[in-house]
């Protein structure tokens, strides 16, 4: 087995501000989660400790988070109790963010364009066709020391991340058949608030439309938009199956989400109250990343019950598309330059092993 080295990319990580001023909504789901929550104490005494989730009880996210509840409360139940909110009840993702970010909140799941905001390193995860396969993405997500690096670079915005949950491979799905890139031109299609997601739809001459996950289904019923881009849990976990009949796998993108922790919370953690938090951020990937392959398996098969068509494409001419886009992402934030040519080597060597494997299978035919 190869011996994890230590990788060092150059990463300038400057930090945006965020826009002067809370919005109102900001402060008012402030006072939600005083409402909710109390002054932070349980009746018993325990620090409370809040964490924001977008998605619903049955999702694999949830079912992690069950688990880093589990571990911390095990080992630490004198002092803390793990209350998960999902379903956005603490707002939309981008506010939950913000709220963790002051410390009303203690950690939010995330996706990475979420995080984009506060350090520009995040946008390498919305290139489209940033990895080769699922194995080289894989591979990058659990090198713990690259991974690190990214994880540290929201310091400065008073948030770091733990750890990273699998949220599968991007498609299009929408209420036509998507087949070529030709096929998307003219359509309106929901993308993550992400500059990088933008510019790709442009590509394939499609106009996008960012907005809060929690308003897609009412979106493509109402006909404001004709489709959207996500796994395939979306289309059972949120219903999305019900008004977007046409599931297409050119597989854009492999964006992961994280679980992110207010700093403050974290660096005032005693050394060892750190490390079973830390801990229990590893097991929730791993519950979560087992409940994935799962749940997706299943999301075919009630999906097809739906009447969703899942439709096998060639991916190269998508790819061609939006190509050009890296060259252009790297010299707009020179930040992701280091990064991205680490995860070109892991694609290169991955790719290689493939087609050594592929000749001696070969041979011994």
């Amino acid at each position: 087995m190869e011996r994890k080295r230590k990788r060092v990319f150059p990463v300038k990580l400057p930090q945006k501000r965020m826009a002067a001023g809370k919005s109102f909504f900001v402060l008012a789901v402030c006072l939600t989660v005083l409402c909710l929550c109390g002054c932070g104490r349980a009746g018993n005494g325990r620090r409370i400790v809040r964490v924001a989730l977008g998605q619903s009880e049955t999702h694999p996210q949830y079912l992690g988070l069950l688990a880093f509840k589990e571990t911390v409360e095990e080992e630490l139940g004198d002092k803390y109790e793990v209350q998960i909110f999902p379903n956005e009840i603490l707002g939309a993702t981008q506010k939950a963010v913000e709220l963790t970010q002051t410390g009303a909140i203690d950690f939010v799941v995330a996706g990475t364009a979420n995080l984009e905001t506060f350090a520009d390193v995040y946008e390498i995860f919305s290139m489209p066709y940033l990895f080769d396969s699922v194995e080289s993405y894989f591979a990058v997500m659990e090198d713990s020391d690259t991974m690190e690096q990214i994880y540290t670079s929201t310091d400065k915005a008073g948030f770091r991340v733990l750890t990273w949950y699998n949220a599968g491979t991007r498609n299009f799905y929408a209420k036509k058949p998507i087949r070529t890139p030709e096929d998307l031109r003219g359509m309106k299609i929901r993308v993550q608030q992400s500059p990088a997601s933008v510019k790709m739809m442009q590509a394939f001459g499609a106009a996008a439309s960012p907005m809060s996950f929690g308003e897609v289904y009412t979106a493509i019923q109402q006909g404001v938009i004709d489709g959207a881009e996500n796994n395939e849990l979306a289309l059972t976990n949120n219903k999305h199956g019900e008004v977007a009949r046409y599931y297409t796998y050119n597989m854009h993108q492999m964006v992961p989400d994280m679980l992110v922790g207010n700093l403050k919370f974290l660096q005032n953690l005693p050394p060892q109250e750190l490390e079973v938090f830390t801990r229990a951020a590893k097991r929730s990937t791993e519950v979560e990343l087992e409940a994935w392959e799962q749940q997706v398996i299943q999301a075919r098969k009630e999906a097809e019950g739906m009447g969703v068509e899942f439709i096998q494409v060639d991916v190269e001419p998508f790819k061609e598309k939006v190509l050009d886009l890296h060259q252009e992402m790297i010299q707009n934030n020179p930040d992701i330059a280091g990064i991205y040519g680490y995860i070109q080597s892991r694609n290169q060597r991955i790719r290689a092993w493939e087609e050594r494997k592929e000749a001696e299978d070969i041979g011994e035919g």
